[in-house]
């Protein structure tokens, strides 16, 4: 169970595309709480990490599968570059979560880098995967998989799936699949 007094919802149903739609609309939230010196920014930075984690493990595991093989326009290279900046967004996040302090530039530079890879990801999964998806994939599929999306979603999340030590497994099993540059030069 989460012990964070950050709401995070917990979904058990409806469209995915709304719900993960929601999502995006709460990591952005969250993203302007960490840039917000009066928050609690580290128990902001473990919502954060828990919801982030979770959703994106339960949009790989469920969700694009399906969509790519309901819906005409997700191919092979959406999908793909989804779990390439899903990858990129999770380092970034371990970046974040390894800082002790949240009150130092570095931590104020990691989070601007974090904040710039969610942001960018949300726009242009939102423009070629879910778009495409709400016109190409049946109503009754997009239910059922919010239904299956949310228990995924909120199970991880309860499992605090954003400690730092799965989120480092999880950024190591991404370089091994050639998801992340091992050079920072980008």
């Amino acid at each position: 169970m989460t012990t964070s007094s950050i709401e995070l919802g917990r979904p058990l149903s409806g469209d995915v595309i709304d719900l993960i739609i929601d999502d995006h609309r709460l990591f952005e939230q969250l993203l302007r709480q960490l840039r917000d010196q009066t928050q609690d920014r580290d128990a902001v930075r473990q919502a954060f990490a828990d919801v982030l984690i979770a959703h994106g493990e339960a949009e790989e595991e469920l969700v694009y599968p399906i969509l790519r093989r309901k819906a005409a326009d997700i191919g092979e290279h959406e999908v793909e570059h989804g779990h390439e900046e899903h990858a990129e967004g999770n380092e970034a996040l371990l970046a974040v979560l390894e800082l002790k302090g949240t009150d130092t530039q570095a931590f104020t530079d990691a989070v601007e880098e974090l904040s710039n890879l969610i942001t960018h990801h949300i726009a242009e999964e939102e423009l070629t995967i879910l778009s495409p998806a709400r016109v190409e994939v049946g109503e009754r599929v997009r239910h059922d998989l919010g239904e299956k999306w949310a228990a995924r979603r909120n199970q991880l999340i309860d499992e605090h799936c954003g400690a730092i030590p799965n989120v480092r497994r999880i950024v190591e099993d991404a370089r091994k699949e050639g998801l992340l540059d091992d050079d920072d030069d980008e």
